[in-house]
């Protein structure tokens, strides 16, 4: 039996509008008006028939009537109370005619006014969908941007627009990043291809020339691996599955201290370590101790040869910090606010670009951002200089205005 019902109510095609919400909307205010609207009438019919005694003439009497004193028949008559039950009847009446009538009547004027009023309910509602009809993933530039008053419609266009917003960043981001990508990978592997071609595989070239091509063919191996170890850690943080753990904040920059130490020993660069031991901060133990390698890697390869580089760690106030310090050219005023920019290089000493992928200092901001901190930049041409990492000490109390704005040593 309920399968031949579900069978039957299948085959049962309704219009389309039907499955709207606005029909459903007009259907409920509708239904609740004309229930409402029969349950006064009910009342009201109640109380008046309550009221008094209602039913048509039943008794009639005959009474002789004189005219001069004078008998000249017999007329019908009835009791006050009679006439009376008869008004009452008839008015019972004429109010069922009534409210029959007015229930019809409000229920053809209700469908029309509740889909009238469903409908401008429904407007802002409309205005998203169309909008988010009209985006495209290689286009998020459209907004609802709705009218109206601040009510929960008007909150949810909002948020909508606020989500897009970020959206329209992200894969702003997104496409940046791999245009960038692919334009720095594209010159090593040219420079590979066209060693290859010029030297490796041509006979008559000599030993010397294979041994340049061999040089030039690793430093862009090298190049491209360093590129595409910044690219996996930058998706690698931004893993949502991403666990973080109680890090020791001295032990991952002691550690990408030991990483550096020989480049550094080989440089000539003496590697100064002043670090405060019980430094715990919440996030990822890999991510912080690359954060201070890419910080390193920097200092080392910029730094003279003979001067030191200080990595420092601490606590000041409410906060943690980690710090690398040099005695490297030192960056320009106005380079200063573009050097965490993914892919920016700097102009290099005697004029040369610095050859560098461009992605360790966005990767490093990227990481003290995700762990709830702030970097600073403290560098003055020819002198120097000093990066420093703060993160929020667990369980500490911090100031609106963030860390401090000085170094902290």
């Amino acid at each position: 039996m309920i399968a031949a019902f579900r069978i039957a109510r299948s085959k049962l095609r309704l219009p389309a509008f039907t499955h709207t919400i606005r029909f459903r909307l007009t259907v409920l205010y509708s239904g609740l008006l004309f229930v409402l609207t029969a349950l006064v009438l009910g009342g009201t019919y109640l109380a008046v028939e309550r009221s008094g005694e209602a039913h048509p003439v039943s008794k009639q009497f005959s009474a002789s009537k004189y005219v001069n004193d004078e008998y000249v028949g017999e007329i019908p008559v009835v009791k006050v109370q009679e006439v009376e039950a008869a008004v009452n009847y008839e008015t019972l009446a004429n109010l069922r005619r009534f409210s029959f009538a007015l229930l019809g009547g409000l229920a053809v004027a209700s469908l029309a006014i509740g889909w009238v009023l469903s409908g401008r309910v429904l407007r802002p509602v409309r205005a998203i969908s169309r909008t988010a009809a009209e985006i495209q993933a290689t286009d998020l530039s459209q907004r609802i941007r709705l009218d109206g008053p601040k009510d929960e419609l008007r909150d949810l266009a909002d948020t909508v627009d606020s989500m897009l917003d970020r959206l329209d960043e992200a894969f702003r981001a997104q496409r940046q990043l791999i245009d960038d990508a692919s334009h720095e990978l594209r010159s090593p592997l040219a420079i590979i291809r066209a060693n290859l071609d010029a030297v490796l595989t041509a006979e008559e070239s000599d030993e010397a020339e294979r041994r340049a091509a061999a040089r030039s063919v690793d430093r862009a191996t090298t190049r491209m691996t360093r590129l595409v170890e910044d690219l996996l850690a930058t998706a690698r943080r931004t893993a949502p599955a991403l666990a973080d753990a109680d890090v020791d904040l001295a032990a991952a920059a002691g550690e990408a201290c030991e990483e550096f130490a020989p480049l550094a020993a080989e440089r000539g660069l003496v590697l100064h370590r002043r670090l405060t031991t019980g430094l715990t901060v919440i996030g990822d133990h890999d991510a912080l101790r690359r954060a201070m390698g890419n910080l390193l890697s920097n200092a080392v390869r910029l730094a003279p040869p003979g001067t030191r580089i200080t990595v420092a760690a601490g606590r000041t106030e409410g906060w943690l910090w980690a710090s690398v310090q040099d005695e490297g050219p030192g960056i320009l005023d106005d380079d200063q606010s573009r050097v965490f920019d993914r892919f920016w290089r700097a102009k290099a000493n005697g004029g040369n670009r610095d050859r560098h992928a461009g992605l360790g200092l966005a990767i490093v901001r990227q990481i003290v951002e995700s762990h709830g901190g702030q970097i600073r930049l403290f560098s003055q041409v020819g002198k120097g200089s000093t990066f420093v990492l703060w993160f929020p000490a667990p369980g500490a109390e911090q100031t609106n205005t963030g860390p401090p704005e000085d170094q902290p040593f």
